[in-house]
């Protein structure tokens, strides 16, 4: 399979898992995240802003409503049924200030120098070419701007890991969606070769972990989780005895994972990143 239709069924794959997500609101971190990346991104001043990746519109509305109307909010997603919904939630709100663009992030261009404030929120892994999106987003903005994103540290989601670690086992390669921004070192790195001075880049670390409880309920939706993910879908290649193998040898190790009076910890370490554009 040439590299070009390696990235279609990627992307197929990417809408088929987000446009079935009826519930993302509903997650355990994807609002606290968003209003944390808004928080950091400290909007006061911005005119125009670009959304990417922006599912439902958490980040985007959230957006609009902080910077008032005389400021316009853009927000980019690649899933029909996401915008679908970010497109209702907008209805409601009243905001005037917000449109909302079906396209892929990584295809869709804007004239340089046009935005304030460049972010993005729980998305930049899914990208296919971090490095070329990075350096298209600083050319997109202002002298002056500023773009804020969040990515996962590199050991992030304990039973993700150990997804990767269990399908390994069986052949099946899954890349570690994290590795590529994992460190801070990697983050400044990526914004150095995109244009970004060392300087006006700021690095901060949180923890939105929690305690699970690692019986055969929990690990089943984890597997079902993990398996319908784009960086997890790869075990569906196995034969049915296989897959049904990798299954419960999973279902085994997570139920191995080392408990404490609160549960087992699944580690969610993250870095909200700013980069300013001189």
């Amino acid at each position: 399979m040439s590299k070009l239709e390696q990235i279609k069924e990627y992307k197929q794959q990417l809408l088929a898992d987000f446009n079935s997500r009826t519930n993302y609101d509903n997650g355990r971190f994807y609002i606290p995240i968003a209003q944390r990346l808004i928080e950091v991104a400290n909007l006061q001043s911005a005119r125009k802003i670009l959304d990417v990746a922006t599912g439902t519109g958490i980040v985007a509305l959230a957006a609009a409503e902080k910077v008032g109307a005389q400021s316009k909010v853009i927000g980019i997603d690649i899933s029909a049924g996401m915008l679908s919904n970010a497109r209702e939630k907008l209805a409601v709100s009243g905001l005037q200030n917000v449109e909302f663009i079906e396209a892929d992030a990584e295809l869709i261009d804007f004239e340089q120098n046009s935005f304030d404030v460049i972010l993005c929120s729980l998305a930049i892994c899914y990208l296919t070419d971090i490095q070329k999106a990075l350096y298209k987003w600083h050319s997109f903005l202002k002298p002056g701007g500023k773009l804020v994103f969040n990515a996962w540290t590199e050991n992030a989601f304990t039973t993700s890991v150990l997804f990767r670690e269990v399908a390994a086992r069986y052949g099946i390669i899954v890349t570690n969606p994290n590795a590529p921004l994992g460190t801070s070192q990697k983050c400044q790195q990526l914004l150095s070769a995109a244009g970004f001075e060392n300087k006006n880049i700021i690095i901060q670390q949180d923890q939105f972990g929690w305690y699970f409880t690692p019986n055969v309920d929990s690990a089943e939706q984890i597997w079902e989780v993990n398996a319908k993910n784009v960086f997890g879908y790869q075990v569906q290649q196995l034969a049915p005895e296989k897959l049904q193998e990798c299954f419960a040898e999973y279902i085994k190790e997570v139920q191995a994972l080392p408990v404490t009076e609160k549960g087992a910890w699944c580690d969610a370490s993250i870095f909200f990143v700013t980069a300013a554009k001189i």
